[in-house]
């Protein structure tokens, strides 16, 4: 069986080796279409290499622009620290810190926009159809843009806080949600620490409003309450010394940013007038000097003899005196019963019956002594 097959197979089908003219011409063929076709490689191996090229030149350009702007705004600052105009800015380490984190996103949104505009240059000197490719990318950032809107939303409040600086690390911010010192700035997320110490992690997208009680400069106020009989001219003299004499001591003399004010009635009652006291401080240190102003104030005016009023003043109990027969009713006239109101009201005795008060048949009479 085996034999008839061999005997059955065509011997044209045997491989046939491949002869020198053979080899020739495929040597030919190849040759002519790499001479046909060299051009065209040259050309678009020129073309990606000039993008790139380009393309990196442009990305080293603009991110050495940033590295410069940001150094300039870290040397602008350092220049006015310790100034006047220092001490209402924030610090140097934190605007260096800022400048950092804008500089580093600037130069990543730098780097992907060339890039990628770069690799689509690419894309497009092979002859590849980029249409599908851009259109796949719109559907699919419109999806992730309906389906992460919030992390968008959080993302984008975060980096436009960074760029106007609205509050930093140390700060003591009312973020509307939550109030506390700021312990962590990121992009998405910032931590709080609240007065009970607890930490509150608060999206950036839904901080509505931010108050910063930690830049520029605050106000101390503290009202004085007083007897309308009093000198206010001597009042006046004795809270200008009190706000003097604290001004001179440590460590008042750097929190306070300005003289104590005297800035007049508040308001006037009848009982009372209220003397308005204020005072320019450190940011975020008001409440301090608020609680050193009043006890010295408290301590001047003890000393001065003048009293402070206000309120309603508690008023002793006057207790009633004890009365033994309150407990005890009035004495009733039915209680004895040879009363009138008794007899009136003792029963009608029925026929036969005795009168009440009369001896019953058969008793003897009672013999009068």
């Amino acid at each position: 069986m085996f034999l008839s097959v061999l005997s059955a197979a065509d011997p044209s089908d045997e491989p046939t080796t491949p002869t020198l003219q053979d080899a020739q011409e495929s040597a030919t063929n190849a040759a002519s279409w790499v001479e046909q076709n060299w051009s065209t490689w040259l050309a678009i191996g020129l073309r990606v290499l000039l993008i790139v090229i380009i393309a990196g030149v442009l990305r080293f350009v603009v991110r050495r622009a940033i590295t410069k702007l940001i150094d300039r705004m870290n040397r602008t600052v350092q220049a006015v620290d310790g100034t006047a105009l220092g001490g209402l800015l924030v610090n140097a380490e934190r605007r260096r810190q800022r400048s950092q984190a804008i500089g580093s996103v600037l130069r990543s949104v730098a780097s992907f926009l060339i890039m990628g505009t770069a690799g689509l240059m690419v894309l497009a000197t092979f002859d590849i159809n980029l249409a599908p490719l851009l259109a796949s990318a719109g559907v699919a950032g419109v999806a992730i843009g309906f389906g992460a809107r919030n992390l968008v939303t959080d993302f984008l409040s975060g980096v436009f806080m960074i760029l106007e600086d609205q509050y930093g690390v140390g700060d003591t911010v009312d973020a509307g949600v939550a109030a506390g010192e700021v312990i962590e700035v990121g992009l998405r997320v910032t931590k709080l620490r609240g007065d009970n110490g607890e930490i509150w992690y608060v999206r950036n997208g839904e901080v509505k409003r931010i108050g910063n009680l930690s830049q520029g400069w605050a106000t101390a106020g503290v009202d004085v309450t007083v007897r309308p009989t009093e000198d206010l001219d001597r009042l006046k003299a004795l809270l200008t010394r009190v706000g003097e004499d604290m001004a001179k001591d440590e460590p008042w003399n750097e929190r306070l940013w300005g003289p104590v004010e005297i800035l007049g009635l508040d308001s006037m009652l009848l009982d009372s007038v209220v003397v308005r006291v204020s005072a320019k401080t450190m940011p975020g240190k008001a409440l301090l000097v608020e609680r050193e102003l009043r006890w010295r104030i408290k301590r001047a005016l003890d000393e001065a003899g003048i009293l402070i009023v206000g309120g309603i003043p508690a008023q002793p109990e006057e207790q009633p005196a004890t009365d033994r027969t309150a407990g005890v009713a009035a004495p009733s006239a039915y209680g004895s019963s040879t009363s009138p109101q008794s007899e009136a009201a003792a029963p009608i005795p029925a026929a036969g019956a005795p009168a009440a008060g009369a001896p019953a048949a058969g008793a003897p009479a009672a013999v009068p002594r």
